[in-house]
């Protein structure tokens, strides 16, 4: 059990230090010997020297009688006030993941960790999306110029970070500080990622490859949860119509409007497991469900399909507008939106 005072070496990495304090029940801060504190999981520190003067008794070894000096009174422990480096007054902040064991990327669990690359402390609450609701994953305070742990999941629970949202405000403690905006950033998290090596690349922030997906740069979000000025001014309008009777004696029917249609082309939505596939099985697998989607619907005129690609390196997306250009000539096609998709969704309608 690691315990404050120990003297430890890193299990998994070069390095070592002094143990000086924990930062959460799982992790601590260890001081190397160039005076910086850095955050390691506990359960990746091996003891090599502790202050526990009981660690020193052996059963059935005689003991050597050691003076123990008297010592002076302590001074009042100072608060710990954590170090700003120049130009952390700009918000940085990244989510990150990375696998467990990268050699058997795919199989193996993945780690998340929120990084604070400011002067500022982050309460944060991390979310994933679940139908029409949201569900919290992990809320805590991160301090500044930090990485924070926040938990580990499978590969069968990807399915679940498609969609997740961080919410946080930033202040700083005991000093004046500019006021920031509070953020609520929304991510799709791309599935396919996590099967794919070159996605966890060599980073500042860790001696391992990770995946990271920026939240804040520079105090601007990537993507920002708003309500757009047109929505609002629609939805203000709709009650209007609404709280207004009617002086007309009829009514003509309203429209009904189509759902829209969504496809996950990506292949861990569409296949249990791909063992034993190659790229070139797979991706004539999602073409053949892209065709059997349109072949499904060609007679609803005016249905609108959203085929979900995602970038990637773009490969399964050209497939898929090659596909329209050459078989579909007649149907409409355009990116899907934006602020549901980003970009990796192409539409079509039913013509």
């Amino acid at each position: 059990m690691v315990k404050i005072g120990d003297k430890v070496r890193f299990l998994n990495s070069v390095g070592g230090g002094i143990v000086r304090r924990f930062q959460t029940k799982d992790i601590v801060l260890v001081e190397e010997e160039d005076g910086f504190e850095t955050p390691v999981l506990a359960r990746e520190c091996v003891v090599v020297d502790t202050d526990d003067f009981r660690a020193r008794k052996t059963s059935g070894v005689a003991v050597e009688k050691v003076e123990i000096p008297v010592q002076e009174p302590t001074k009042p422990q100072e608060t710990y006030k954590p170090e700003e480096f120049s130009g952390g007054d700009k918000l940085n902040v990244y989510l990150t993941f990375l696998p467990v064991n990268i050699k058997e990327l795919g199989k193996c669990d993945y780690e998340t960790y929120l990084i604070n690359e400011s002067n500022y402390y982050l309460f944060f609450n991390y979310m994933n999306r679940e139908n029409n609701s949201w569900r919290s994953r992990h809320t805590e305070l991160i301090e500044p110029n930090t990485r924070l742990f926040i938990e580990e999941f499978t590969k069968l629970q990807l399915n679940e970070l498609e969609r997740v949202c961080i919410q946080f405000i930033a202040f700083k403690k005991d000093k004046p500080y500019s006021l920031k905006n509070s953020y609520s950033v929304e991510l799709r998290i791309d599935g396919v990622k996590f099967y794919k090596l070159h996605s966890f690349r060599e980073n500042d922030f860790f001696e391992d490859e990770a995946l990271i997906y920026p939240l804040v740069t520079n105090d601007t979000a990537e993507r920002e949860m708003l309500i757009s000025a047109s929505d609002l001014q629609e939805a203000m309008t709709q009650k209007v119509r609404i709280d207004i009777p009617s002086t007309r004696s009829f009514q003509p029917p309203k429209q009904q409007t189509v759902p829209v249609v969504e496809i996950d082309l990506h292949i861990n939505q569409l296949l249990d497991s791909t063992a034993g596939l190659s790229n070139t099985d797979m991706l004539e697998f999602q073409l053949k469900t892209f065709h059997e989607t349109i072949a499904k619907y060609k007679s609803q005129k005016g249905q609108k399909i959203v085929f979900i690609h995602g970038k990637g390196e773009g490969v399964l997306r050209n497939a898929v507008l090659n596909e329209l250009r050459t078989k579909y000539k007649n149907y409409p096609v355009q990116d899907a939106s934006f602020r549901e998709y980003g970009f990796g969704a192409t539409m079509i309608i039913i013509k």
